[in-house]
């Protein structure tokens, strides 16, 4: 179904300034990140290269409902509140050997995982046919509901029930888009809040890989892939407000950089049916949630001279009002929003740039936020000094780049004619 990579994955420490400090500068209406050096998003390529999941296929679509009550008890057969869209963790957990198994003295938090899953496998693996894609709904269900597109509170939502009717069709969608989609909107929350919804790693090695200066991770395990697996929180003794205001001091002077300039493709098959879709600015979809990843405003972490002036506004496709008790009607969202599927189906459009200069793009993106993108304690900011500045370093920074491919190139044909 292409979850095992990142079911693999070790535990991580949360970094609750650094989320902090990247979801005080995420702009909800370009769906992007606004630094003083320009938009920076991320991408399909970040959640597959640094989770494993897949972004190719369905995109994540079909029916929600104001209440999912019959639709549970038929496929999970566990008791469900009238007029519910939320399943108890607890049923689900003792379903799967999950519950009883305490934590004892002594014992550390990797330690006790690795006895409740042996606990749950020494239980599930007796079981047979049938109650094994019922072991398996469940699962899914709260694989999705408590770890992927976890939302605040102890119960487990229902919506992408009706995607587990028939499990052999499970591993079709493009879980990793929706992912993406959903964690866009947990960062639309407000910016005084340190977690986010959902699998919380992708954001905090995003920014170990992007912003690399920031000091806030550790490359505990090089080379291995995922690349989340590489990674650990590197441990900060001072309190959250002092390392908020040291990191939001490193961002406003620190450029972007190309994270996967010289990273190969090795030990990641799922990468081969993911191509397609890097570099290309899509609408992403998680059943009522349809948000566009502009990835053409963040040309700039793409390689590209930033070209982009026009600034989206806040797109009407937005999910609707709804309450703890599910959506308010019935809908197919197929055919809602039937241009996005349309778009998702045709992979969206290239980001390409044809710009010499990046200098309209800062001019037009100094005016749009002024010194809003700065988020530290100073209180001027020269921001035509600020672009003049940042133009110079970005140039710098493609020049390095340029040099560093064309030494590549003359290594490869030197390896070439010494081989001939």
């Amino acid at each position: 179904m292409g979850f095992g990579e990142i079911l693999g994955m070790e535990r991580m420490r949360a970094d609750p300034a650094l989320t902090q400090a990247l979801r005080s500068r995420w702009d909800a209406e370009a769906t992007a990140f606004i630094f003083p050096w320009g938009h920076m998003i991320p991408s399909l390529e970040d959640v597959s290269r640094i989770t494993g999941l897949r972004i190719y296929g369905r995109p994540v679509s079909g029916y929600t409902y104001p209440c999912y009550h019959d639709l549970a008890e038929r496929l999970l057969e566990l008791p469900v509140e009238r007029r519910s869209s939320l399943v108890p963790r607890v049923p689900l957990q003792e379903s799967l050997g999950l519950f009883d198994v305490a934590k004892v003295a002594g014992e550390s938090d990797d330690e006790h995982l690795d006895r409740l899953t042996r606990v749950s496998q020494r239980e599930l693996a007796s079981e047979p046919g049938a109650q094994a894609d019922l072991n398996l709904s469940h699962f899914l269900v709260l694989f999705l509901g408590r770890l992927l597109f976890a939302t605040r509170g102890d119960k487990v939502h229902c919506c992408f029930l009706p995607l587990l009717e028939d499990l052999s069709e499970v591993g079709g969608y493009a879980w990793g888009a929706a992912f993406l989609a959903h964690q866009f909107d947990s960062l639309g929350a407000s910016e005084w809040q340190t977690s986010t919804s959902g699998f919380f790693p992708i954001f905090q090695v995003w920014a170990y890989l992007h912003l690399p200066a920031l000091g806030r991770g550790d490359l505990t395990q090089p080379g291995l892939v995922p690349i989340a697996r590489r990674w650990d929180s590197r441990r900060d003794s001072r309190n959250l407000g002092d390392q908020l205001e040291r990191l939001q001091e490193a961002i406003d002077s620190y450029p972007y950089l190309d994270p996967y300039l010289g990273e190969g493709d090795e030990g990641q098959p799922w990468l081969v049916q993911a191509r397609p879709y890097f570099c290309r600015s899509v609408w992403l979809h998680a059943l009522n949630l349809v948000l566009p990843l502009h990835l053409y405003l963040s040309q700039h972490s793409l390689g590209l001279w930033q070209s982009a002036v026009e600034f989206p506004v806040r797109d009407r496709y937005r999910r609707p009002g709804r309450s703890f008790w599910g959506l308010h009607d019935t809908t197919d969202w197929r055919e809602r929003v039937k241009e996005q599927i349309d778009n998702w189906e045709h992979r969206g459009k290239a980001v390409k740039s044809d710009a010499t200069t990046d200098d309209a793009y800062l001019q037009a993106y100094a005016l749009k936020y002024e010194g809003k993108v700065y988020k530290s304690a100073r209180h001027q900011v020269d921001v035509a000094g600020e672009v003049a500045s940042l133009r110079a370093i970005l140039y710098s920074a493609v020049l390095d780049r340029e040099a560093a491919q064309r030494q590549t190139m003359e290594l490869l044909s030197a390896y070439s004619n010494f081989n001939t």
